[in-house]
């Protein structure tokens, strides 16, 4: 079989984005698939035509259009047409038997019309509704021209595409009630590399005591820093936490526009001891510094967003066994099991957070109970070769 993926970005960039296709081309290479990959203009090529990242070769989509191009609607026009012209090409040399478009609808606009002029079904994956992620980064209003035109692209794709594969069930409980018929709609979830995230990672001899968090309570947060994390929720409860629990610090790992906004927040409540920043870390590196945490604390905030798609992060964190505990957002209930897989707390809310915090520092005996069911539960449902397992029966619907 050989799939000609479509993608907005792809690596060396580091984003959840690019790790996820990293992990579903290299599973899907195992099965004996041949893969091709195809970016289109959002990602930063330097004018490349092609490259070759962790033996994986991303063919890239040059800009054209000028001046106009740079214009709000113009240049949603130019990245479709850019992408079209690049998969024609890449089709004729390729010949795919599938075109396996992933979000935005930009992808999946271009990947169908080629597919209907050259009879080649398409799939469309939706990792997230990108209107909706528009509105959490504050580039976009909510029900805003904008918001309405992203809506309306991603409706009329999986509308046109053979079969639609997404990453959770509230997403696809979302496309279903668009009016898209269920058998035509795979989960195909996150998972983790269960070796890369493993519970007896080599530590190097002293970083703990490099890092600043030798002989402490550590609570952590690895991730990107955007206003849905709800970073200041959890900077806003250590003040309550390092009061009843002294010995307790909280490790950032990462970093994103809300960085300098949680920063001077921590600055305000005097906790430049207590909040400990590591900056962006190798993806390579990422998981000795799981190793480095007690209780990883995921507190999203409940928007459209959040209450849709599940994360990676807390399945990272529960494959390295470690305690998780996250708000009570759609997404988070859907990886995790009150007491089994982990805790839930009350989103948006610092007193519930620092409450829930406290009360696991002081059943620390429980804590291997729930460290073992939490790996189970990753090796036996969320792992990269299960999940991408699901594919073959998706790609059988899209040629029949």
């Amino acid at each position: 079989m050989r799939i000609l993926h479509v993608l907005d970005h792809s690596l060396p960039l580091q984003s959840g984005y690019t790790f996820r296709t990293r992990s579903i081309l290299l599973e899907q290479k195992k099965r004996g698939w041949e893969t091709h990959q195809v970016t289109g203009l959002r990602h930063d090529d330097g004018g490349l035509q092609q490259e070759v990242v962790s033996g994986l070769t991303f063919h890239r989509t040059q800009a054209k259009g000028g001046v106009l191009a740079k214009l709000p609607l113009l240049q949603q026009a130019v990245a479709i047409r850019a992408l079209e012209a690049r998969l024609d090409a890449l089709v004729e040399q390729i010949k795919p038997d599938i075109l396996h478009a992933h979000s935005p609808a930009l992808n999946g606009v271009a990947a169908v019309r080629v597919g209907a002029r050259r009879g080649i079904p398409v799939v469309y994956e939706i990792r997230a509704f990108w209107e909706d992620a528009a509105v959490s980064h504050g580039t976009s209003r909510a029900w805003g021209p904008r918001y309405r035109l992203t809506r309306w692209m991603e409706s009329w794709v999986v509308n046109r595409a053979r079969c639609v594969t997404t990453i959770c069930q509230g997403l696809r409980e979302e496309i279903i009630g668009r009016g898209i018929p269920a058998e035509k709609v795979t989960i195909i979830p996150n998972a983790v590399n269960v070796e890369t995230f493993s519970t007896a990672p080599t530590m190097p001899a002293g970083f703990a005591e490099q890092v600043g968090v030798a002989g402490k309570k550590v609570l952590g947060f690895i991730g990107s820093f955007y206003g849905y994390e709800g970073l200041p929720v959890l900077v806003e409860a250590m003040v309550a936490i390092g009061q009843a629990q002294p010995n307790v610090v909280l490790l950032l790992v990462g970093g994103g526009p809300d960085e300098a906004l949680i920063k001077k927040l921590v600055g305000k409540l005097g906790l430049e001891d207590r909040v400990l920043f590591t900056g962006r870390v190798p993806h390579d590196q990422a998981a000795l510094y799981y190793q480095l945490v007690d209780i990883f604390v995921y507190p999203r905030l409940a928007i459209r967003l959040t209450d849709l798609v599940t994360p990676l992060k807390p399945l990272e964190a529960m494959a390295c066994g470690k305690l998780v505990a996250a708000s009570d957002v759609g997404g988070h209930r859907e990886l995790i099991e009150e007491g089994e897989t982990g805790f839930l707390f009350k989103a948006g809310s610092s007193t519930a957070l620092a409450d829930k915090m406290l009360q696991l520092l002081a059943q620390e005996s429980d804590w291997p109970t729930i460290h073992q069911k939490a790996r189970l539960f990753v090796e036996q449902e969320r792992n990269w070769s299960q999940s991408v397992s699901h594919y073959e029966g998706v790609y059988r619907q899209a040629l029949s």
